[in-house]
C-alpha cells in the first residue's frame, strides 16, 4: 500500500515527518561512527606496518645463515611480507571510506533534509488553501447576510413611503437606497456562488489529486534515498570485509542484512503501522436560509444575470479567460519540458554502456521529472476549476444573445406609470399594493440607477452623461503641473477635471502627445489602467499600416480608424479630414466610440518622458549585434550627446518586440554607477530603439583578453568590486539578471565596470522559467536553474563567481575543453574550476562559496561586496 492511499490523514503526516527526523539522526550517527572507524583502521594499519618492519629487522639480525634455504624460513618471510601488504590494503580502504563513502553519506544527509523541508512546505501550502477557502466562504456568507438585511430594510422603507402616495424627494432617496442595496445583494450573491464553486473544486482536487500526488512524489523520493543508503552500506561492507575466521562470519551476517534491505518493503511496513483514513470531505453548498422568503429572481446556487450584474460578470469572464490561457500555456510548456527530460533519459540509457559517466545524470533528471509530474497535476486541477468557472459564467451570458441583459425594471416602471394616472380616481390600496409588488419583484436596470433624482412617473434621461474624472495630483519630482503620476504629460485640464485637448492644423499626427507610434499592444495594455484612458498607435496587419485607438473600458478595446472614400477618418459617427480632429471630437462629445462597446474617451495617455522621437537620434557606426537587432554608436541631435542604440528588427513578431522593450522598462528605473544608464526609447516609427549611455571601453570580456598580462591583480579585483556593487543594487531591487557574464558587462572610463544586457532579466524574488532551455548560458548558470528552471538572486551569485574567474583568467572559456553536457555532469558530481594564476586565495575561497551546490549556502551580494572590497583594500 503506497503513501498516497494510506498516509493522507494528519496523524500519518506527523508520523512521516517523525520518521524522516529519525532517519536523519540515524544517518548522522552512521557518519560519525564511520569517521571514527576509519581512524581506528588507519591506526591499526600503522601498527601492522611497524610490526612488519620490526619483524623483518629481527629476521635479518637473528636468523642463522644456514636457514636461508629453509622452506620454513621462506614461509615466514612470505608471512612477514604479507603482513605489510595487509596493512597497505587496510589503509587504502580506510582512505576510501573517508574520502568517498562518508562524503556520499554527508550528501545524502543534505538531500534528505532538503526533501523533508520541501514536503513539509508543500503539504502546508495545499492544506492551508483549504482552510483559507473555508474562512473565505464564511466571510462571504456574512457579507451576504449583511447585504440581505440591508436589502430587506431598504425595500420595506421604500414600499411604505410609496404606499403613502406622497411622491417627492424622500421617496426618491428611499428609491435610490433600495436600488443600491439591490445591486449590492446581487453582486454579493454572485461572489458567494463563484467562491463556493472554487472552494468545492479545490477541495475535491486536494483530496483526489494534490495530496495523493505530493505523497506519491515523497514516496518516490524516499525510496530513491533508501536505495542510495543501501549502496553506501554495501560499500562499507565491501571495504571492511576481511573474509577470514570470525570476520568472515560477521561479514556474512552483515552482508545478508544489507542485502535484505528493500526500499519498497521498508516503507510498506511503515505504511501499514501508520495507516489512517483520508481527510473527511468538506461540503461547500449554498446556504438556502439566506434567501428566506425570497428576494426577487435570485436562485440558490445560480448566478444572477441581469442588467445589474452583466458588466461585472463580463469582467470576471475576461479575467477567468485570461487566467485560463496562462494556465494552459504553462501546462503546455511544462509538458514539453517533461518530454525533453524523458527523451534525454532514453538517450542516456542507450549510451550508458559506452560512457558510464553520463549515467550519473539519471537521478537528477528523474527527480526533476517527478517534480514536473506533481506540478502538472496541480496545473491540471487549476485548469479544471477555471474551466468550470468559465462555464458557469459564460453559458448564461451566451444565452442572452444580445449586447445588454434584459431590462426587468422598465416593464414594472411602465406598469406603475400607468397606474399612477388613475390615482386621482380613487385607486384602491389593494391595486397599489399589487403594483408595488410587481415593481419590487425584479431588479432595476442601469438607466434607472443612473437617472438621479426622479419620481416613479418620470422618464429616465435618454443621453448618457459622462461622469467627471478626478484631477490627478502632481508629484513633486515631475516638474510640470500637467504630469500624471505615471509620467504622462497632459495639455491642460478642463471642467470637471477632464483633460482639454487642442487642435493645431500645423501639427502632424506624430507630434501629438497621445500618439505612441508603433508601441506594441502589450505595452499599450500596461499603460491603460483606468476606465476611459486612451491613446492612439500604429500597427501593421497583412503588410498594411493601420492607425488604432486603444481604450480601457471594462477591458482593453482596440478600434481601427476607418478611412472613407473621400480620404476622411471616422468610427461610427461623423468623418473628419484628420485623425487629430476625429480624436478631438470623440474626446469632447462624450459619446461612445461604438454603440456596442460603449467605450467613452475620458483621459488621454500622453507619451512618457523617456519616449523619444526616432528623428531625434542620428545613427552612426555599427558597433555590435544583439539577439533582437544591431547595436549602433549614435548621437542625439538636440544635445549632441554620443549614445549607444539597440535596434529591434522590423520583422520580429510583437511578442519578441515586447521582450526587447522589457530591457528598457527595467533599466529606466535604475540609477547606479555600475549599471549602464538608460536614456530613452524610440517607438514613433520602425525600427524600435533603446537608447543608453555609450560606454567607451567595450565589453569586459574583450577588454581583459586584449589586456592579457597588462592588468595588475588590484585592477582585476577592482573590476570584481564594481560588479559586486552593481549586483548588490540589483538584488535590493528584486532584479534577477539571469545572464551575468563578462560578455554582458562594459568597461567605462578609469576601467569602471558597468552591468548591461538585461534582456533575460526579471523583476521578482523568484522566477520559474517556462520557455525550456533555449539560449540558456549553461556554463554560467546555477544547477537549480538548469535542473528545475528556478531562478533567484542566488543564481546570479553563482554566475558572478564564473565572471570573476573570467577576469582573473583574462577571458578564457570556463570549463575549457568540456561540452555543456559534460560541464553539467562534472558540476553535479562536485567538480569546481581551479583558481586562475594570480587569483588571491581569499578571492578564490569566496568563489567556492558562491559555487555551493545548495543555493541557501551561498552568500548574498551585499556580503559579497563587503568581502571583495575588503580584499581589494588589503592589496
Amino acid at each position: 500500500m503506497g503513501f498516497s492511499a494510506a498516509l493522507q490523514g494528519e496523524s500519518s503526516h506527523t508520523a512521516l515527518l517523525t520518521r524522516q527526523d529519525g532517519e536523519l539522526r540515524l544517518l548522522d550517527t552512521m557518519r560519525r561512527v564511520l569517521v571514527a572507524r576509519a581512524k581506528c583502521d588507519r591506526d591499526y594499519a600503522a601498527a601492522l606496518t611497524h610490526l612488519a618492519h620490526t619483524a623483518a629487522k629481527m629476521d635479518n639480525n637473528d636468523v642463522d645463515g644456514a636457514l636461508d634455504q629453509s622452506q620454513l624460513h621462506k614461509a615466514w618471510r612470505v608471512m612477514v611480507e604479507g603482513l605489510e601488504e595487509w596493512s597497505s590494503v587496510m589503509r587504502q580502504n580506510a582512505d576510501t571510506l573517508v574520502l568517498d563513502t562518508v562524503e556520499k553519506l554527508a550528501a545524502l544527509i543534505t538531500e534528505k533534509r532538503a526533501s523533508r523541508k520541501v514536503y513539509y512546505e508543500e503539504h502546508q501550502r495545499i492544506t492551508n488553501e483549504v482552510s483559507r477557502l473555508q474562512e473565505a466562504v464564511g466571510k462571504s456568507k456574512n457579507n451576504y447576510e449583511q447585504a440581505l438585511e440591508l436589502y430587506k430594510t431598504s425595500k420595506t422603507k421604500y414600499e411604505d413611503q410609496y404606499l403613502k402616495g406622497k411622491p417627492g424627494r424622500k421617496l426618491d432617496e428611499l428609491k435610490e437606497r433600495y436600488q443600491k442595496a439591490c445591486r449590492k445583494l446581487h453582486q454579493v450573491h454572485n461572489d458567494y456562488v463563484l467562491l463556493l464553486c472554487e472552494a468545492a473544486d479545490y477541495e475535491r482536487d486536494f483530496r483526489t489529486v494534490l495530496l495523493p500526488g505530493l505523497l506519491e512524489y515523497q514516496e518516490r523520493v524516499q525510496e530513491d534515498m533508501i536505495d542510495k543508503w543501501r549502496c553506501i552500506l554495501r560499500e562499507v561492507w565491501e571495504l571492511s570485509d576481511t573474509s577470514q575466521g570470525k570476520f568472515a562470519q560477521l561479514q556474512t551476517e552483515i552482508g545478508a542484512s544489507v542485502t535484505a534491505i528493500s526500499p519498497k518493503a521498508e516503507y510498506s511496513i511503515f505504511s501499514d503501522v501508520n495507516k489512517s483514513s483520508p481527510p473527511e470531505p468538506v461540503t461547500f453548498e449554498f446556504c438556502r436560509d439566506l434567501l428566506g422568503d425570497g428576494v426577487g429572481s435570485l436562485q440558490a446556487g445560480q448566478l444572477a444575470v441581469d442588467s445589474l450584474t452583466v458588466d461585472s460578470l463580463r469582467i470576471k469572464l475576461n479575467d477567468v479567460e485570461h487566467r485560463l490561457r496562462d494556465v494552459t500555456a504553462e501546462l503546455r510548456e511544462k509538458q514539453n519540458l517533461l518530454n525533453q527530460h524523458e527523451t534525454e533519459v532514453v538517450n542516456i540509457r542507450k549510451n550508458s554502456l559506452q560512457d558510464s559517466n553520463i549515467a550519473s545524470r539519471l537521478p537528477v533528471l528523474k527527480r526533476a521529472s517527478d517534480v514536473l509530474h506533481r506540478e502538472l497535476n496541480e496545473l491540471r486541477c487549476k485548469e479544471s476549476w477555471l474551466q468550470h468557472q468559465h462555464s458557469i459564467i459564460h453559458d448564461p451570458l451566451a444565452s442572452l444573445g444580445c449586447e445588454e441583459a434584459p431590462q426587468p425594471w422598465e416593464a414594472a416602471q411602465a406598469h406603475v406609470n400607468g397606474e399612477s394616472h388613475q390615482r386621482s380616481d380613487s385607486l384602491s390600496l389593494k391595486s397599489r399594493s399589487a403594483a408595488i409588488k410587481e415593481l419590487l419583484r425584479k431588479p432595476f436596470n442601469r438607466s434607472s440607477s443612473k437617472a438621479g433624482s426622479h419620481s416613479p412617473t418620470s422618464t429616465p434621461p435618454q443621453t448618457p452623461s459622462r461622469p467627471p474624472t478626478e484631477e490627478r495630483s502632481t508629484p513633486p519630482d515631475m516638474g510640470s503641473p500637467h504630469t500624471t503620476p505615471e509620467g504622462h504629460h497632459t495639455e491642460g485640464l478642463a471642467v470637471n477635471g477632464i483633460p482639454e485637448l487642442t487642435y493645431d492644423p500645423d501639427r502632424c499626427l506624430e507630434d501629438e502627445q497621445w500618439f505612441h507610434g508603433v508601441l506594441p499592444r502589450e505595452e499599450v495594455v500596461r499603460l491603460l489602467v483606468e476606465e476611459g484612458q486612451y491613446l492612439v498607435r500604429e500597427t501593421t496587419r497583412n503588410d498594411e499600416q493601420q492607425v488604432v485607438l486603444s481604450v480601457c473600458w471594462g477591458s482593453h478595446k482596440h478600434f481601427i480608424v476607418q478611412t472613407t472614400p473621400e480620404g476622411h477618418y471616422r468610427f461610427e459617427g461623423p468623418a473628419f479630414p484628420t485623425i487629430q480632429e476625429l480624436i478631438l471630437h470623440q474626446h469632447q462629445c462624450g459619446l461612445p466610440v461604438t454603440n456596442k462597446s460603449g467605450a467613452i474617451l475620458r483621459t488621454p495617455i500622453f507619451r512618457e518622458r523617456w519616449e523619444l522621437n526616432n528623428d531625434d537620434v542620428e545613427l552612426r557606426d555599427k558597433i555590435g549585434r544583439g539577439n533582437f537587432g544591431d547595436v549602433y554608436k549614435a548621437r542625439l541631435r538636440d544635445s549632441g550627446l554620443e549614445v549607444a542604440v539597440k535596434t529591434c528588427r522590423v520583422t520580429l513578431p510583437d511578442e519578441q518586440k515586447k521582450k526587447f522593450l522589457q530591457e528598457g522598462r527595467i533599466l529606466k528605473q535604475y540609477d547606479h554607477p555600475n549599471i549602464v544608464k538608460f536614456i530613452g526609447i524610440c517607438v514613433q516609427k520602425q525600427p524600435i530603439m533603446i537608447v543608453m549611455e555609450l560606454v567607451p571601453g567595450g565589453s569586459l570580456l574583450s577588454f581583459v583578453r586584449n589586456h592579457k598580462g597588462q592588468l595588475a591583480v588590484k585592477q582585476m579585483m577592482g573590476m570584481c568590486v564594481d560588479t559586486a556593487s552593481g549586483m548588490a543594487y540589483l538584488e535590493s531591487k528584486n532584479c534577477i539578471h539571469r545572464d551575468l557574464a563578462a560578455r554582458n558587462c562594459l568597461v567605462g572610463h578609469h576601467n569602471v565596470v558597468k552591468i548591461s544586457d538585461f534582456g533575460m532579466s526579471r523583476e521578482e524574488e523568484e522566477y520559474i522559467v517556462s520557455d525550456g532551455m533555449k539560449q540558456i548560458p549553461i556554463k554560467w548558470t546555477a544547477p537549480e536553474a538548469l535542473n528545475f528552471g528556478k531562478y533567484t538572486s542566488l543564481c546570479d551569485v553563482w554566475s558572478y563567481a564564473v565572471l570573476c574567474w573570467e577576469i582573473f583568467s583574462c577571458g578564457e572559456v570556463p570549463y575549457h575543453g568540456y561540452s555543456n553536457t559534460k560541464a553539467r555532469e562534472m558540476i553535479d558530481s562536485g567538480y569546481r574550476m581551479l583558481a586562475p594564476p594570480n587569483t588571491p586565495d581569499e578571492m578564490y575561497q569566496l568563489m567556492l562559496k558562491c559555487w555551493q551546490y545548495d543555493p541557501e549556502n551561498r552568500p548574498h551580494f551585499p556580503d559579497i561586496y563587503a568581502a571583495v572590497d575588503t580584499i581589494y583594500s588589503t592589496l
